[in-house]
């Protein structure tokens, strides 16, 4: 109505009593009668004669959330009555799997415990590599510095990759590290413009 996509006078002519019906989840004394009901009326319908139902079978059927009510325990059943072979009311065995109320491992995990798990898959993935073109903080999408903070604060040990190279060091004369860039020409001039900017 504040949307103004009903209209007001409409609303107070439907609403004289309202009915509030808690979901099916909330309600699990209904389902063996709700069950009941449905396989009565769809064997009817569908020309089957399903005659008992098994304890195992309700005791499954009342331990599912029912995220869409009466319609998806309607449906549910239906596609039970259809493929039981025999006047036994079973449930479909992919179904049965599914419909298990188990506490996933992906509902107790916190962010912090998924944030450390795919850190830890992409570090596995780039050989232990965190930054560069082809490093773990590239592939994240995050900056080196940033991923380096989140792995401490997770508890990620960063250790060096087998791939890393030693530094090379003149030996002979003891020179610094960019001696070499003298024979180049330009190298030192290249890198001394950069620092002083």
């Amino acid at each position: 109505m504040t949307s103004k996509q009903f209209r007001a006078d409409l609303y107070y002519r439907l609403n004289v009593i309202p009915i509030n019906l808690p979901p099916l989840r909330e309600r699990v004394q209904d389902i063996p009668v709700l069950v009941e009901y449905f396989v009565r009326k769809l064997s009817a319908r569908l020309d089957r004669s399903i005659d008992s139902i098994p304890h195992e079978v309700m005791e499954v059927l009342k331990t599912h959330d029912w995220p869409g009510n009466i319609r998806e325990l309607q449906n549910f059943i239906e596609r039970a009555v259809v493929f039981s072979p025999e006047s036994v009311l079973r449930l479909p065995l992919g179904d049965l799997k599914q419909m298990t109320k188990q506490p996933s491992a992906a509902a107790s995990r916190t962010l912090a415990d998924a944030e450390r798990e795919h850190i830890l898959e992409v570090l596995k993935q780039t050989d232990g590599m965190v930054g560069g073109a082809r490093g773990a903080a590239n592939r994240l999408g995050l900056a080196r510095t940033t991923l380096v903070y989140k792995m401490r604060k997770l508890g990620i040990e960063a250790r060096r990759s087998h791939r890393t190279r030693p530094l090379q060091r003149e030996t002979d004369t003891g020179a610094p590290l960019f001696a070499n860039g003298e024979a180049d020409g330009g190298a030192i001039e290249r890198f001394t413009a950069t620092a002083n900017v």
